[in-house]
């Protein structure tokens, strides 16, 4: 039986967010370069994508590049942005065709412009789609993040438009990247490394985690099914006790 007749449909984790990594080893255990590893780790992306949003999950936010991948060898940079590139343009009719809207966070300043462009054009052309907004967080890091949030909240009060005791985990929320979505109430991470990596720093405060222990390329529809069935045995406490929770269900 697969993992998908188990899940109920009617207590999915609206917004999804996955940490995509292990390109490389996948790629290095197939004794081919990095940019293999990646190159195929867009099959994941679209499969996870279409198969998230069959399933009714409303936001699906991926960590695609970081800050920190800056830091990589520029001929592994170079085809990564390639490949973005190149992925936006072929992608965008089926983003249309699913109904998805796209929608990007992260410094995306620093991308080389036509990849900008193109993601402009994106965001503009799938930007009536309802059924659910996929994010791709590019040059990305959430202390950055939480940085460019203070350094405006301290202009809104500069200029009067805002009061330091008018500031509470509402109004930061909002000044975030991420402002215009829930946080995340699932976050998946691939490969087997169990750490968070800068990604969705505040947002992740009360999220389940999950890890697989697959690399990226290799995860396919019935791993997100698992994590999705996994995600929906916890209980979540949001700091109460079990007996609490248990009581509020009762009594709603």
């Amino acid at each position: 039986m697969s993992f998908k007749d188990k899940i109920d449909l009617d207590n999915l984790p609206q917004h999804i967010a996955i940490i995509m990594d292990g390109n490389g080893r996948w790629a290095r255990q197939k004794r081919k370069p990095r940019t293999f590893g990646h190159k195929h780790g867009v099959t994941s992306v679209r499969e996870a994508t279409e198969t998230a949003a069959e399933l009714g999950v409303k936001y699906l936010t991926l960590y695609a590049f970081s800050t920190e991948n800056w830091k990589r060898p520029k001929f592994e940079i170079d085809a990564l942005m390639h490949l973005l590139l190149q992925s936006i343009r072929t992608e965008t009719t089926k983003l249309n065709k699913n109904n998805i809207r796209l929608n990007t966070i992260g410094d995306i300043e620093s991308l080389p412009v036509a990849i900008r462009k193109s993601l402009k054009d994106a965001i503009e052309q799938t930007s009536g789609n309802t059924r659910m907004t996929l994010t791709l967080a590019l040059s990305y890091s959430a202390r950055w993040e939480i940085i460019q949030a203070t350094k405006n909240i301290v202009r809104e009060i500069q200029q009067t438009r805002l009061s330091a005791e008018e500031i509470n985990e509402s109004v930061f929320s909002s000044f975030l990247n991420t402002g215009s979505m829930p946080d995340p109430e699932l976050l998946i991470r691939t490969s087997s490394d169990f750490r968070i990596s800068n990604f969705l720093l505040w947002q992740i405060a009360y999220t389940e985690l999950y890890f697989s222990p697959k690399f990226w390329p290799d995860f396919r529809k019935e791993d997100l099914y698992e994590a999705i069935f996994d995600f929906q045995q916890r209980e979540r406490r949001f700091g109460k006790t079990g007996e609490q929770i248990l009581k509020d269900g009762i009594n709603d």
